[in-house]
């Protein structure tokens, strides 16, 4: 499989970046500094398509033939939203809230093509069991996921074993609807 198109992953993460190379794309990483604000009155399902397609914003008329992708990530839990915790005490509070709960997770894909945004966004419903505080603090500890919406990465520990049950895509909730974004490409992808 083949992309016509150059693709720009412009993203930090690892997940991201594991998940389209996994999937058989290729891509250059350049990123560029966004500041991810939005209204405290929007829709909490519509901040990920806004904020992705901010991020892809930044890259009009900086690119020629490139296919620019974005993304971003938000649990949301009854009408809270929860973004990366940004310490020890907010981690803890975000993975006490989601405790014995079901919460969502939304991600949204923000494609530039040729000056032209296009955003698409998936929503996956989490299901954690009760966790117990010495689980929360060993996982805070070891893993230290302040770069993850919610406080938690579902392919480490804590998601292995304090999640109960999903509804929706596996990838969604890494990050990267790869179905979503798949479908994006697929008029510039050639199987050889």
């Amino acid at each position: 499989m083949k992309l016509s198109r150059k693709i720009i992953l412009a993203s930090h993460s690892p997940r991201r970046s594991q998940i389209l190379s996994e999937a058989g794309i290729s891509f250059e990483q350049r990123v560029m500094p966004v500041e991810e604000t939005y209204s405290k009155d929007m829709d909490p399902l519509e901040v990920p398509v806004y904020l992705s397609g901010k991020k892809a914003a930044q890259f009009t008329g900086l690119v020629g033939e490139e296919i620019v992708i974005c993304a971003d990530t938000l649990v949301v839990v009854g009408q809270e939203i929860l973004e990366k915790p940004a310490s020890r005490d907010e981690g803890l509070r975000m993975l006490r809230r989601l405790s014995g709960r079901t919460h969502l997770v939304v991600t949204a894909v923000s494609m530039l093509d040729r000056g032209q945004i296009t955003s698409v966004s998936d929503v996956a419903e989490v299901t954690f069991r009760p966790l117990e505080d010495e689980e929360i603090i060993y996982y805070l500890d070891r893993f230290q996921p302040y770069d993850k919406a919610g406080g938690y990465g579902i392919q480490e520990w804590i998601g292995m074993i304090g999640i109960e049950r999903i509804r929706g895509s596996y990838y969604t909730i890494m990050g990267m609807p790869i179905h979503k974004l798949y479908t994006m490409l697929r008029p510039y992808i050639v199987f050889t």
